[in-house]
């Protein structure tokens, strides 16, 4: 048995790991890998159904990849518990922290906004995005940091009643049903914040159940820096966070539904947050297997500089034109077309990890 590490208000390695691996998987999607290999085994139930994990329930489930952006926020959380408590023992006044995070909540804001900015018929306005999501949340955790964790846990559960609330008792005109895509109370508030709905379902505000995920995160941080017995704490909140959460999607109370963030879907997800993270803590920092993370950490510490990259550069221009170089050089060779793209997909991939490792070598990292 190893003991479990006292850790100080410095770089978790198992955060680090997580956030590269996350950012590696949205990496991945990005070059369009999944829609490949999704296509590439429709012949082959088994790995067909795996690849399906990689796109978003289309309304009420669960799949893997609806657990990426509360593991993004979630993450964000426990890395404001380090940051904040280092500014703390560096003699950071509440009002000097403050400023730091409204200026960070600021720039994700306007980045998040960016990102949807520019469309095919013109400029839009878009509060969809994960970024412009997070500033809100980072702000809220940020705000209650101070608070007892019992009061912190109330508000929590104050956000998810609000929730509730909003989508069950106002009685608006054609968005009335809580739960039915298109009608609820999210689309109309996106109708007055944006005088759009967006297609897929995704609500603005989302950013009122996930701030859960920030403020737990934070919560977690502050056990890892400070607590005892952390492992076991972890995964007793994880058990009831998942007894909850699947409780009333069974019983057919909330459905689960990460589009408009419900509060089954936010308790469940974070029970996987919280499972994700036990078992990085325990394999990284407490049994001490931290080589070869390299591959993850070095884009790990960069996530919010190669997030706007491949989202803004590479969407709109990089990924395409790789492709094109990848798929063409390929073709000499007369392989399906398949394999052209899937092999596109990793070289799109592999240039923007050697980015990556190229501001870890130059030690240049983007801060928000």
């Amino acid at each position: 048995m190893h003991p479990e590490p006292k850790l100080q208000a410095g770089r978790l390695l198992s955060l680090d790991f997580l956030r590269g691996f996350i950012m590696i998987l949205l990496a991945f999607e990005s070059t369009g890998l999944y829609e490949h290999l999704f296509d590439a085994t429709k012949k082959q139930p088994v790995l067909n159904n795996f690849f399906l994990q990689f796109f978003h329930h289309p309304w009420n489930g669960l799949r893997f990849w609806d657990l990426i952006q509360p593991s993004f926020m979630f993450m964000a959380g426990v890395a404001m518990a380090f940051s904040l408590t280092k500014q703390k023992q560096q003699g950071f006044t509440w009002q000097h922290s403050f400023r730091k995070t409204l200026k960070r909540c600021f720039w994700l804001f306007f980045w998040g906004v960016l990102d949807y900015a520019v469309r095919p018929g013109g400029l839009s306005f878009e509060l969809w995005d994960v970024l412009t999501q997070l500033s809100f949340t980072t702000l809220i955790a940020f705000l209650i940091f101070e608070w007892k964790p019992a009061s912190q846990i109330a508000m929590c559960l104050g956000l998810m009643i609000l929730t509730e609330f909003l989508y069950r008792v106002p009685k608006i005109p054609n968005f009335d049903q809580p739960f039915v895509d298109q009608h609820n109370f999210g689309n109309y508030v996106d109708l007055l914040l944006m005088n759009k709905i967006n297609k897929g379902g995704w609500v603005a505000i989302n950013c009122i159940p996930t701030a859960v995920h920030t403020i737990a995160g934070s919560l977690v941080g502050k056990l890892l820096i400070n607590g005892n017995r952390k492992i076991p704490k972890l995964l007793t909140w994880a058990i009831t966070c998942f007894l909850i959460g699947y409780g009333l999607d069974l019983f057919h109370v909330t459905p689960i539904i990460k589009r408009i963030a419900t509060t089954s879907f936010t308790l469940a997800s974070l029970g996987w947050c919280l499972c994700f993270l036990s078992v990085a803590y325990w394999w990284i920092d407490i049994q001490n297997h931290k080589r070869r993370l390299a591959f993850f950490t070095i884009i790990g510490m960069n996530s919010i500089f190669i997030y706007l990259f491949f989202e803004i550069v590479g969407d709109r221009w990089f990924t395409g034109y790789i492709t094109d170089i990848a798929t063409g050089v390929m073709g000499f060779a007369k392989t399906p077309v398949m394999i052209n793209l899937i092999i596109a997909s990793l070289c799109v991939f592999t240039l923007e990890w050697l980015l990556c490792y190229f501001l870890y070598r130059e030690k240049i990292f983007l801060k928000l």
